[in-house]
């Protein structure tokens, strides 16, 4: 964790987990991660920084074969269980920065969420432990999109979207930025990494609705607007 700096008396610190899925640590994608992390400091929360390369190498498995016997635990021999359980429960809110590959997200960051069955299914001994704690946090995505095509994206959005939703999580925003030539992303003029910055400041802060028929709400979106 990074020491946190001083802070105002109405801000309250959060743990927030940068993950960045490209295997390029000087790739877009990156570029747009250190930004979060600039404004998440910013804003006086702790923050940690983590590359999927270094934790997943393992997909997904069959469960009823490599599951473990004698204690019920995943035997997939990678550093998986130590990202989810050291890393993302203990974060209040993840960011996760990612290229766009193949107009969705890289195998890697697709495996994290697909390997969650593995710990949040009955059969799993840390079954609790990881429902409870993965559900309620604020999630922020960062993408590096080579297309300016509207639609290149709109597949990855929706998916972040149904997963926030499974999970009980808040999907706060969403930044894309155009860039294929490593660092170039500084070069989009609706400024991603000024975005990506801002998402980081705000992820606590900003407030997401998504209402129901039946939800009870003011006739207000902004109460001081009174």
């Amino acid at each position: 964790m990074q020491t946190r700096p001083h802070t105002t008396p109405h801000e309250t610190p959060h743990n927030t987990l940068v993950v960045s899925s490209s295997p390029r640590e000087d790739g877009n994608s990156h570029v747009l991660a250190r930004a979060a992390l600039e404004g998440a400091r910013a804003a006086g929360h702790d923050v940690e920084h983590v590359f999927l390369d270094e934790y997943v190498q393992r997909m997904l498995d069959n469960c009823r074969r490599c599951r473990r016997i004698d204690d019920g635990n995943c035997s997939l021999d990678d550093r998986y269980e130590e990202l989810l359980i050291d890393h993302m429960l203990s974060a209040d809110g993840i960011i996760f920065a990612m290229p766009l590959y193949f107009y969705g997200m890289p195998g890697r960051l697709k495996t994290v969420f697909d390997r969650l069955f593995c710990y949040t299914s009955n059969g799993s001994p840390r079954q609790d432990e990881v429902v409870d704690g993965i559900m309620g946090k604020k999630i922020g995505v960062l993408i590096s999109c080579e297309e300016s095509y509207l639609g290149a994206t709109q597949g990855v959005i929706a998916q972040f979207q149904e997963l926030a939703r499974y999970l009980h999580q808040d999907l706060v925003d969403v930044v894309v930025g155009n860039a294929n030539s490593r660092g170039e992303i500084v070069c989009d003029p609706s400024d991603p990494v000024a975005r990506a910055r801002d998402l980081g400041t705000r992820l606590f802060t900003t407030r997401v609705t998504d209402y129901r028929l039946d939800t009870v709400r003011s006739s207000r979106v902004w109460e001081q607007s009174a």
